[in-house]
């Protein structure tokens, strides 16, 4: 085995999927015993990606000591989960390449996923993966582009070719903290968009949520010294698209919900509902207008309705359109 992904949820074991029909072998870790032997048996993981079935070089297993002899390690567990599972693990995953494969920002740090690896595990090589992409589109072989960010150009280099595969192309970067802001951020106005559409406001509506949340990604991702032309790119505006426009997404799900006052499955993870919280919360210590946002948050905590933070949006100062 060359390559190691950690989590069995949709992502995981797409990627594992999609790198394991190529040359080299795979083994996908899932936390639950029997979720594990079930896969390896039914050579598919049929809670998540029923129509993908496993190639023979996919191996599964629950004993996080099988990576041991291998270097390259993917993490695809939840955001609000990473900074945990790296401390529980942090002696199996020393000296390892880990590549995080998970989008939003730790709620209790303000972090995004490599500086939570980073804060673990100082000493260990980082990257992420990240961009527009749905786990049934990769795990099927349709054609996907992602990002891969890495500080080190030669090391993202090295991973830029291992973790390409048949459908999987992946775009080299070394803005990390740019990467990372437009995974998270995106998810925030993915939920803007869908609470839109959901309460039958239209598409008109979600166009103006969708450039004017973009505005604000930008915004806080000068303020933090990332590159504009990450935001502009797979990461950033590329994955905004995706999400923003397609009930694949469980951001966009997750704001339907709330835009025809449903109750969402509990089950699902949506990390734009921590992420709009930590988000808020930087934004406020950097003195950033971001307005979408805070309607994102007040409609989660239920201190707006969707009509009154649709009315406050409405009625903010007209302004000249700037970034």
């Amino acid at each position: 085995m060359s390559i190691a992904v950690l989590g069995a949820g949709a992502f995981g074991t797409a990627l594992a999927i999609s790198l394991a029909k190529g040359e080299q072998g795979v083994l996908l870790w899932a936390r639950d015993p029997e979720h594990a032997k079930s896969m390896q048996s039914e050579r598919m993981n049929t809670a998540r990606l029923p129509k993908a079935p496993f190639p023979e070089s996919l191996r599964v297993a629950c004993d996080l000591d099988t990576i041991k002899g291998i270097q390259t390690v993917l993490i695809a567990v939840p955001m609000q989960q990473l900074a945990r599972f790296a401390q529980d693990n942090r002696q199996v995953l020393a000296g390892k390449i880990l590549v995080a494969c998970c989008k939003g920002i730790d709620l209790t740090t303000g972090l995004g996923p490599t500086a939570v690896l980073k804060s673990v595990l100082p000493d260990t090589p980082r990257a992420i993966l990240t961009g527009p992409s749905f786990a049934h589109d990769i795990a099927i072989g349709l054609p996907t582009a992602l990002t891969l960010a890495c500080e080190d150009a030669t090391l993202g280099t090295q991973l830029q070719h291992d973790l390409s595969s048949a459908n999987l192309r992946l775009y080299r970067s070394v803005d990390v903290v740019g990467a990372e802001l437009g995974g998270a951020l995106k998810n925030v106005i993915a939920i803007a968009c869908g609470a839109t559409i959901g309460a039958g406001l239209g598409e008109s509506a979600r166009a103006a949520l969708i450039t004017r949340g973009f505005a604000e990604m930008q915004r806080m991702a000068q303020a933090v010294g990332a590159k504009p032309e990450t935001l502009a790119g797979l990461s950033g505006f590329g994955d905004l698209a995706l999400t923003c426009a397609s009930e694949g997404s469980r951001n966009f799900r997750f704001g339907l919900s709330l835009g025809r006052g449903e109750a969402f499955d509990p089950s699902i993870t949506v990390e734009g509902a921590a992420t709009a919280k930590a988000c808020l919360a930087r934004a406020k210590a950097l003195n950033l207008d971001m307005p979408i946002t805070a309607a994102v948050v007040a409609m989660i905590e239920q201190t707006l309705t969707l009509k009154e933070a649709m009315d406050t949006l409405l009625a903010r100062p007209l302004k000249e359109e700037t970034c």
